[in-house]
């Protein structure tokens, strides 16, 4: 955890607790390094999803595909008159 860790407390059901601790004991890891691996999980499943637009890269023009014309569009860019 190369991250600053802020101490945090969560309320689990009897049975919940008792599944908690045997699953860290079967995998010899800490309790607390379990829940803080699920919440991580459950954050990045339910986080809003980015979208590029759907325009991004996609034109249409009346005189043809730009990309077929690309170069000849962009002969004598760059250079000084």
């Amino acid at each position: 955890m190369s991250e600053g860790v802020i101490k945090t407390t969560v309320y689990l059901s009897d049975t919940e607790y008792r599944r908690l601790k045997s699953l860290a004991e079967q995998q010899d890891r800490p309790a607390a390094e379990l829940v803080r691996e699920a919440v991580a999980e459950y954050a990045a499943r339910h986080a809003p999803k980015r979208r590029l637009p759907r325009s991004l890269g996609a034109a249409r023009t009346k005189r043809g595909n730009v990309a077929a014309r690309a170069e000849t569009l962009l002969r004598g860019m760059g250079r000084k008159k």
